[in-house]
């Protein structure tokens, strides 16, 4: 592939990214209690934290989510993200082999 198909399929790739992101929409749940409050921080670190196993209850139990619609935004989606590094990125930094 040379220089020129590269950029076309990344040029590509982002006005696909761009165009899916205009179908994305707020969360109407955001603030509001649920049955336990609302979730802040700690609970979106731990919901990242245990994603892998409760995506695949969920895919058993439609009682099961993987993201708590009641949250409290930004802080939420923090915990989420750095949980959801926690367990993936340790995943991928044990398969890297070792220049030593």
């Amino acid at each position: 592939m040379n220089r020129k198909q590269f950029v076309l399929i990344l040029v590509l790739m982002l006005a696909a990214a761009v165009l899916i992101t205009g179908c994305a929409d707020r969360n109407a749940e955001e603030g509001t209690a649920g049955s336990d409050g609302v979730a802040g921080f700690w609970a979106g670190l731990w919901h990242g934290l245990i994603l892998p196993v409760a995506f695949i209850v969920s895919l058993f139990d439609d009682g099961v989510g993987i993201y708590e619609i009641h949250n409290k935004g930004n802080l939420y989606n923090l915990g989420f993200v750095l949980g959801t590094w926690f367990v993936f990125g340790s995943f991928l930094a044990g398969s890297k082999k070792s220049k030593w």
